[in-house]
């Protein structure tokens, strides 16, 4: 048997120009679930409507699946065929996070909604046509990188099928929490959906440079097969979110802005993979859009960790003796 030599990372001489502002950039936005306080939404929960808080669980539900995915399933496998140790402990830490993400729409639910209703959920999450549709097809990817010896053209798909997954098909289910909280509802869940947002956002950025390292490789007949192949699979997720889109939002009539939202992150997607632009895309909900205002909420996506409705981790009580001033102090407020 071959004997195998196993290397320290080293982090003193940089790999390339971006995976340390990477790496800075994810321990800066680092938090997790239990430092938000979702029970403040439970006098607007009760205020929606039956249909809103259905398409709600759903839209969380399908969240939570597909992190589930990334998490236990494609960032694992990427992890195992990227070369450079050092974008290797991004993605690591990436994968973590995503776990995160997962338990985190948990919190909400536990917050918000019944045993039953969040059972239900899950079994709904399971038997959705639509939603495994999706998964299966990212899955596929991931599923070709159990060969040890997979080819660089699969390790490119697999990047690409990623950057999808979390630049584009997350969407779907991040649009209501953000058009809620956009007209005050569900105000401090929304905030556990904006670090998610946020973390999900660099995240594409940086998958989306390891595709594109890997793919400037490959001579012109191979970009050109791999282009083909990831512009039909981009039209065939789109087509299941469209039915995935009637089937949650339907009921609420947010259908054709959600489709809207849906071609505005494919593009995005096509940007982190160095590509053009697909869809024409007219019109944002602005609503959505201003959901992660940072004026109205203390986050946005490259600087501040902290929200309005994080929760205290240290608290110290006062008494009455704070408050005693001697005289002599008078002294130290002249005028």
């Amino acid at each position: 048997m071959k004997k195998k030599i196993y290397k320290a990372v080293n982090w003193n001489t940089p790999e390339n120009d971006y995976v340390e502002t990477f790496w800075e950039q994810n321990i800066r936005q680092f938090w997790i679930d239990t430092e938000y306080i979702p029970s403040r939404d439970i006098d607007s929960w009760n205020a929606l409507k039956p249909e809103m808080k259905l398409a709600y669980l759903h839209a969380l539900g399908g969240l939570t699946m597909l992190d589930t995915l990334q998490s236990h399933t494609g960032m694992p496998k990427i992890i195992d065929h990227i070369d450079s140790l050092q974008n290797r402990s991004v993605l690591s830490y990436m994968c973590m996070m995503e776990s995160i993400h997962a338990k985190s729409y948990s919190t909400i639910f536990t917050t918000v909604a019944s045993t039953r209703e969040i059972n239900e959920t899950f079994n709904w999450v399971q038997e959705n046509p639509h939603l495994q549709y999706k998964a299966n097809k990212i899955d596929n990817y991931y599923q070709k990188m159990n060969n040890p010896e997979a080819s660089r053209r699969d390790i490119a798909m697999s990047l690409a099928a990623s950057v999808y997954l979390e630049t584009y098909l997350f969407y779907s289910g991040f649009f209501l929490p953000l058009w809620l909280a956009g007209q005050g509802e569900m105000v401090a869940s929304c905030d556990i959906i904006k670090k998610i947002i946020a973390d999900e956002s660099i995240h594409g950025v940086f998958v989306g440079l390891l595709f594109q390292e890997l793919y400037n490789s490959f001579d012109e007949e191979t970009k050109k097969g791999m282009r083909d192949e990831l512009k039909t699979l981009l039209y065939d997720l789109y087509e299941n979110e469209c039915r995935y889109t009637d089937e949650v939002y339907g009921d609420i009539g947010l259908t054709g802005d959600v489709k809207e939202y849906i071609r505005y992150n494919a593009n995005k997607a096509l940007m982190n993979l160095g590509f053009e632009e697909e869809f024409e895309v007219k019109n944002v909900n602005p609503i959505v859009l201003n959901g992660l205002n940072v004026e109205t909420t203390q986050h946005d996506f490259f600087s501040k960790k902290s929200t309005n409705y994080e929760k205290a981790l240290e608290v110290v009580h006062l008494h009455d003796d704070d408050f005693g001033f001697d005289d002599d102090d008078d002294d130290d407020f002249d005028i």
